[in-house]
């Protein structure tokens, strides 16, 4: 399954689920990570598959080498200069691709100016800022923060997210909205809740929130339940051609 996002006039952005691909257990089915063991061949195809759906160019999707910085890379074509954790672009038709399984996909447009961004936030990302240096290459490149609408995709939630007391306190030091306990009681962390703080303390407001948990969701990979799992994305790009 696909969930299209609205993020403005000559903007597409989606995220992928699960179902609808042809790797096997237990990357089945749709898994689009390749670095997980899966058979190069059948993510190439779910690749195929999901540019498809979304009526990209498979051969004009960025995919990142992410690292859990908080590096950006800004492509004007699929080679990027090493890893990175977010991606900006103003070339119509060139697609930025988001791989996770319970980090947060971030994708961030501002139609005006014909710019889009996407970023991997997960723990560590999201502690060294990685979406706030998204919206400055952003702005970088002629965006501004009032304009751009911003969609946080699927992950873990902050009543399943456990994590050592030290470690949530680390986060929350320099996150504070991360701040979370489990439904079980434990330390947690709340990622999504901690990128819309930082949006919104970088002028950008009003994000949309896909509430659905990786973890609980069997229609999501998820790391953190099934460990050996496939990947999922979310996509953003510019419509037209350059």
């Amino acid at each position: 399954m696909i969930t299209t996002v609205a993020l403005g006039d000559g903007v597409g952005a989606a995220f992928t689920g699960r179902a609808g691909g042809v790797s096997p257990d237990p990357y089945d089915s749709l898994n689009l990570g390749g670095a997980v063991g899966d058979d190069p061949a059948a993510v190439l195809e779910n690749r195929r598959l999901a540019a498809r759906a979304l009526g990209v160019d498979p051969g004009r999707t960025v995919f990142m080498r992410q690292v859990h910085g908080a590096d950006v890379a800004f492509a004007t074509s699929t080679d990027l200069p090493g890893p990175v954790d977010a991606t900006v672009t103003d070339v119509p038709g060139l697609a930025l691709a988001v791989l996770v399984a319970d980090c947060a996909p971030v994708l961030l447009a501002d139609p005006a100016a014909g710019v889009v961004g996407a970023a991997h936030s997960g723990r560590p990302g999201t502690a060294a800022g990685v979406v706030p240096a998204l919206v400055k290459a952003m702005c970088e490149r002629g965006a501004e923060p009032a304009r751009m609408t911003a969609a946080i995709g699927p992950a873990a939630c902050g009543g399943c997210y456990e994590v050592p007391e030290a470690m949530r306190d680390e986060v929350a030091a320099v996150v504070p909205a991360a701040y979370s306990t489990t439904s079980k009681g434990t330390p947690g962390l709340d990622i999504r809740a901690g990128i819309a703080e930082q949006l919104a303390a970088a002028g950008v407001t009003g994000a949309r929130v896909d509430p659905r948990c990786t973890i609980e969701d069997p229609g999501l990979f998820s790391y953190r339940r099934d460990g050996r799992t496939g990947r999922f994305a979310g996509y953003v790009w510019l419509k037209g051609d350059a």
